[in-house]
């Protein structure tokens, strides 16, 4: 058995089995269309002693990371999210020129250009050398490695400590998760803070979000879990807040334990909600994996009607998360004829797995499918949206999880 990455338990109970899958970002270049795809076990359990959700750690991350598809700026509604943030922070912690935002995971620089065209000094550590290169063009300055603890030593050697050390999005992906903790403490300024955000793992059982595991999200998070992780290295939650992106998730503001600065509301009123929903029971995990069985055989069923019926479907949105889903139910072009993206980045080539080729968005206005099935449903306002013209042609949006159905 594999022990726990955060407090070392060995892990005896499986919250969901998903068998064995494709890497969800490793999209496939055409002329290897042929190639079988490498497939590993993906087997989410959790602890008994931490409640911490974790799949095994079976992927090195050099094996997903160094070279990444997913560029953070193709979303419109994460970049807003993210220039909010960026002027919430300034005035609530009072950074000026002289303060320095330090952003793990920094992507192509959608959050540090904020910071950057307000005045205020950023550095990005990425360990994806092609989005570092769009973040650096950007003029976001840019470390291309892996956070933890020794990069964070050599950070602060080098008069890098932050007033603000940001991640979003990547508490859930580092496989050596006491490292990274240790490496936050290390570079943060004793009067600094730390700002992270992640999906929220109750929205994750109550939703059925089984599609959010995939290999590279390492960790599934709770207050719970993350406050007793951050407290084995000095470090203390003191505000929490519930956001919606990715379809329900917290951002915990830390600071060092000595740090002075009273808790903030929201601590209290996420650790109730999490107890209320059971999140400290084992009994909690039980029979989740019959809900997912649940939900992919009614997305087989209504795809299979389709297909009886002579409709044609495609999908939006070449996400990881789509890819979970895909390769999960067992879908394919037999059933779904196309994915379009919005990301250069990603068309011309084919989803891992299910081998549905990647298309413009314009592709959809030339076929006019009856059926546009929403992959990221996290961002299905944003996307019925941009995609509204299907309407004319008497075309709509599905959409999988929590549930198949669909939209008016």
């Amino acid at each position: 058995m594999p022990d726990c990455r955060s407090c070392g338990t060995p892990l005896v109970h499986t919250v969901v089995d998903l068998g064995h899958t494709p890497l969800a970002n490793s999209y496939v270049e055409p002329e290897a269309a042929g190639e079988p795809d490498v497939r590993y076990p993906l087997h989410a359990r959790v602890c008994h002693r931490c409640l911490l959700v974790q799949v095994d750690d079976v992927v090195p991350p050099e094996e997903i990371f160094t070279d990444y598809a997913y560029f953070s700026s193709y979303s419109d509604s994460w970049v807003e999210h993210a220039r909010r943030f960026a002027e919430h922070a300034r005035r609530r912690l009072s950074l000026g020129p002289d303060s320095l935002v330090v952003e793990v995971a920094s992507n192509d620089g959608y959050l540090l250009r904020h910071f950057l065209a307000a005045g205020t000094r950023v550095l990005g550590v990425e360990p994806a050398v092609n989005v570092a290169k769009a973040a650096e063009s950007a003029g976001v300055p840019t470390e291309v490695r892996f956070f933890g603890e020794a990069t964070a030593r050599d950070l602060a050697h080098r008069g890098m400590a932050a007033d603000l050390l940001v991640g979003n999005n990547v508490l859930a992906h580092v496989p050596d998760l006491n490292d990274f903790v240790r490496g936050l403490r290390i570079l943060l300024k004793p009067a600094g803070t730390i700002s992270m955000e992640f999906p929220h793992l109750l929205h994750l059982i109550e939703q059925v979000q089984f599609d959010t595991i995939y290999h590279e999200h390492f960790s599934y998070l709770s207050l719970l879990a993350v406050e007793a992780a951050f407290a084995r290295h000095g470090l203390r939650v003191w505000e929490v807040e519930e956001l919606p992106t990715h379809g329900g998730s917290l951002r915990i503001l830390a600071c060092h334990a000595h740090d002075p600065r009273p808790d903030g509301p929201g601590l209290d009123r996420v650790r109730a909600r999490e107890a209320r929903a059971g999140l400290g029971s084992l009994d909690t995990y039980a029979g989740f994996a019959d809900r997912v069985a649940a939900c992919c055989q009614e997305l087989r069923g209504f795809l299979d009607t389709a297909a009886h019926a002579g409709k044609h479907v495609a999908a939006y949105g070449a996400a990881a998360k789509g890819n979970t889903l895909l390769n999960c139910c067992g879908i394919g072009t037999d059933r779904v004829g196309y994915v379009v993206d919005r990301s250069p980045h990603k068309q011309g080539r084919l989803l891992p797995g299910s081998r549905l080729p990647i298309c413009a968005p314009e592709r959809i206005a030339e076929t006019r499918p009856d059926y546009l099935l929403v992959l990221p449903w996290n961002l299905v306002d944003e996307i019925t949206e941009q995609m509204a013209e299907i309407r004319e042609w008497g075309g709509r949006f599905v959409v999988a999880i929590p549930s198949t159905r669909v939209l008016s």
